[in-house]
């Protein structure tokens, strides 16, 4: 599909790439700075142009608004509606605090830790389509959101690794992940069973872990130790070329203190696959670098995204969508 539409003029950013002839993010500025950069202008362009927009986001995987004035999750939400695209809660470890309406912060921990590249929710049964991120206070150095094309691991894996991947993808993948009852905020990881479950009781825990495709361990100290299998290892969505997308968190939680993956039949992963998985998704990543007021939107059913380490300050405001 060519790029049509007279609300929004083409630009360029720093890091992006050209993937398989695809501009990743693909730059969206006002046509006119000085009459229609503001807030309302934006909304009624994306009002009337809904399934144009959706339809570059599936093109290109991400899509970046950049230089509207666009100050604080007020108007973030206000962006976020004129989507028209249902809310999903958010679930997982990330310590997260709600901000207003549809918009809550990223993910809280230490600036100082880098956030494994993942898709959004990939280990729960209802994971979200969209993930949009907007930028606040970009920070003075480092903190950028980088993302990589899902399907080019997969491509890449396949040709070193061909028989392995096939022998994970055919066993599934298991994963154990372990959570104090309360947040702890100095981990990035540190979002305890309590918040993302939205209760304190354990039963009424289970039933809703059981429903998002969770077993349960209750640990001595209180906390828990969730146990998620067979998962796939990579998956093809409708609309995206018949990608094989490489829609597993095997890297960020392979090996991990808080958190392991292996094959479903408990058969372990060779290191040296899960090495070089790792270096192959730095080297196909897009090193995206906030600006103030930028508001990203991510394919997450097309692409890992992570956290770069940063000085502070930094405020990142998220929502994810069906």
């Amino acid at each position: 599909m060519e790029f049509s539409c007279e609300e929004f003029k083409v630009g360029k950013c720093e890091g992006q790439k050209l993937v398989d002839g695809e501009t990743m993010p693909l730059v969206l500025h006002s046509p006119d700075p000085n009459n229609s950069s503001d807030l309302d202008s934006l909304v009624s362009s994306l009002k009337k142009n809904k399934d144009w927009f959706e339809q570059m986001i599936i093109k290109n995987s991400a899509v970046l608004l950049r230089g509207y004035d666009v100050k604080n999750a007020e108007d973030f939400n206000q962006i976020v509606e004129a989507f028209g695209w249902d809310d999903i809660r958010y679930v997982g470890p990330a310590p997260r605090t709600h901000v207003y309406k549809r918009i809550w912060t990223a993910n809280e921990g230490p600036l100082e830790e880098f956030i494994y590249y993942h898709h959004e929710m990939v280990l729960i049964k209802e994971y979200p389509k969209k993930v949009i991120l907007f930028c606040e206070v970009p920070p003075p150095k480092g903190g950028e959101t980088p993302f990589v094309p899902s399907f080019r691991v997969t491509e890449r894996m396949l040709e070193e690794f061909p028989g392995a991947v096939e022998d994970i993808d055919g066993k599934g993948l298991k994963y154990t992940f372990t959570a104090l009852s309360k947040n702890d905020v100095s981990s990035m990881r540190g979002r305890g069973w309590e918040d993302t479950f939205g209760t304190s009781d354990r039963a009424e825990a289970e039933k809703r872990a059981k429903a998002l495709g969770m077993d349960m361990e209750w640990l001595p100290n209180g906390g828990v130790k969730t146990v998620l299998g067979p998962r796939a290892l990579t998956k093809v969505f409708d609309g995206r070329k018949g990608r094989r997308m490489w829609f597993n968190t095997m890297v960020g939680m392979h090996g991990k203190e808080h958190s392991s993956a292996m094959m479903a039949d408990g058969t372990e992963i060779p290191a040296n696959v899960v090495k070089r998985c790792e270096e192959i998704i730095e080297e196909e990543s897009i090193q995206f670098k906030w600006e103030k007021g930028d508001v990203l939107v991510l394919d997450n059913l097309a692409l890992l995204h992570g956290r770069r380490p940063s000085l502070p300050p930094r405020r990142v405001l998220v929502t994810t969508c069906k």
